[in-house]
């Protein structure tokens, strides 16, 4: 069995939440601080969520299911991705979630997911940082 680490990643952005949650869940808004990734998701529950392109002359195709949508509060998907080298199995997939509040003009932004190990929760703590803040180039 394994074991899966939980990282949170939180911070404030100088924007609506409306415009947060459009960052969040728009492709053509998604595509340009995701390192060019296409998300592909009509964003119900159940449904598929993929997230794909090309990264250092790879193609990728990661994959996931909308589990949970409040619009403009909170949204949660999981994850398998191309890249993790695990089989598409269910128990295989990890879990994301962005949950968005209100702070006067500001939005608070909370980014959780879970990790294989805690190597890995490491590595993604930092991805989130790094992909926040070009986010916050775009839209703040």
């Amino acid at each position: 069995m394994q074991t899966h680490f939980k990282i949170q990643y939180k911070t404030t952005i100088n924007a609506s939440k409306e415009k947060v949650w459009d960052a969040l869940t728009k492709p053509e808004i998604v595509k340009q601080y995701f390192f060019g990734t296409e998300l592909v998701t009509d964003w119900k529950i159940g449904s598929d969520i993929i997230f794909q392109g090309e990264w250092e002359g790879q193609k990728y195709k990661d994959r996931g299911k909308v589990l949970e949508y409040a619009h403009n509060g909170k949204l949660a998907y999981s994850y398998l991705s191309n890249w993790s080298g695990k089989e598409d199995k269910p128990e295989n997939y990890l879990w994301v979630c962005y949950e968005i509040k209100p702070n006067g003009n500001e939005t608070e932004l909370t980014i959780s997911q879970t990790n294989y190990d805690e190597k890995s929760a490491k590595h993604s703590q930092g991805n989130w940082a790094s992909l926040v803040e070009a986010m916050k180039k775009i839209i703040e």
